[in-house]
C-alpha cells in the first residue's frame, strides 16, 4: 500500500498493480440504510459490478456501483447515483464518471486519465442542473485516482504489515480538482451484515481536514482474505448517514474464508 506515496520514474508504471482480488462478473448487492432523528430506516438498494471489456484496444474492466433511494426515502431525501470507472488489466486509471441526483441537484463529474513522459494527466469536468461545464485539468508525478479506482487498487494491497492507526495518502480526482486524500487503518474486526452473518474484517476510514479538523467521510469493512470485498460502508453525508450492508454476492474470485461459521 505505500506505493500510494511513493513517486517513481513512471507515473503509469506506478498507477499499475496485479489485480489479486477479484473478476469479471462479480456482482455484489447491498442494502441502504439512512438515519433520521436517530431511527435508522431502511431505505434503497446498491449494487456494485465488474466486468471485462476493451478500452481503446487494451483489455480492461469497467466497474460500476449504483445507489438507489426507495420511494419511502424520496419523501425525505431523493438519492439516485451511478458512478462508472474504466481501468486497466492492471487497475490504472482510464476514465470516471459519477451521476448524482440528490435532493432535487443533479450532478455530473467526468475524468479523462492519460499517461505520458512519466507524467499522469487528469482532464475533468463538472457540470449541475445541466448547465455550463466547469473544465479543468491536473498532472502529477505521482498516480491520481477516482473512488472507484482507488477501491479496486486497495483490494489488492497486502495488509499483512498494516498498524493500527497508519495514514495513507493518495491524490483524488474530485471532478474539478485534484485533492490529498487521507486513508487510516482502522485495525480487524468482526462484522455482522445481513441475516446474522458474520465476517472477519478489515477496517479503514477515508477522511478529510477542514480547518484542521479531521471529518471522517467513509468508514469500510472489507473481509480479511483475499478477496478483500467490501461488506459494509458506514458514510458521513450532509445531510445525515447512511450505512450499506452486504445482501447478495456471486462470482467472487477466492473462497470466503472469512466468513464466520460459528
Amino acid at each position: 500500500m505505500f506505493m500510494l506515496v511513493g513517486v517513481t520514474p513512471s507515473a503509469h508504471a506506478q498507477c499499475e498493480s496485479k489485480n489479486d482480488a477479484f473478476r469479471s462478473g462479480e456482482h455484489v448487492m447491498y442494502d441502504l440504510y439512512f438515519n433520521w432523528k436517530f431511527v435508522w430506516t431502511k431505505a434503497g438498494q446498491a449494487s456494485l459490478t465488474t466486468n471485462a471489456m476493451n478500452y481503446g484496444a487494451k483489455p480492461a474492466y469497467r466497474i460500476n456501483l449504483m445507489a438507489f433511494g426507495s420511494k419511502t426515502a424520496d419523501f425525505f431525501f431523493k438519492m439516485r447515483d451511478t458512478l462508472t470507472c474504466i481501468i486497466g488489466d492492471q487497475l490504472q486509471p482510464y476514465y470516471f464518471r459519477k451521476g448524482a441526483e440528490e435532493g432535487g441537484k443533479y450532478t455530473v463529474d467526468e475524468v479523462h486519465f492519460s499517461y505520458r513522459n512519466g507524467v499522469c494527466y487528469a482532464k475533468q469536468n463538472r457540470v449541475k442542473n445541466f448547465g455550463t461545464p466547469k473544465i479543468s485539468s491536473a498532472e502529477d508525478s505521482r498516480c491520481m485516482y477516482d473512488m472507484l479506482s482507488i477501491l479496486a487498487q486497495a483490494r489488492s494491497f497486502d495488509p499483512t504489515d498494516y498498524k493500527v492507526g497508519q495514514r495513507i495518502k493518495f491524490q483524488m480526482a474530485t471532478g474539478i480538482k485534484i485533492e490529498e486524500q487521507t486513508l487510516i487503518y482502522r485495525g480487524r474486526q468482526i462484522t455482522e451484515v445481513q441475516d446474522g452473518a458474520k465476517y472477519r474484517t478489515l477496517v479503514f476510514s477515508l477522511v478529510e481536514y477542514k480547518k484542521k479538523k479531521e471529518k471522517e467521510v467513509i468508514t469500510f469493512y472489507v473481509t480479511d482474505d483475499a478477496n478483500h470485498l467490501p461488506v459494509r460502508l458506514d458514510l458521513f453525508l450532509n445531510f445525515g448517514s447512511a450505512k450499506a450492508f452486504l445482501k447478495s454476492v456471486r462470482n467472487y474470485r477466492h473462497p470466503l474464508t472469512s466468513l464466520v461459521t460459528n
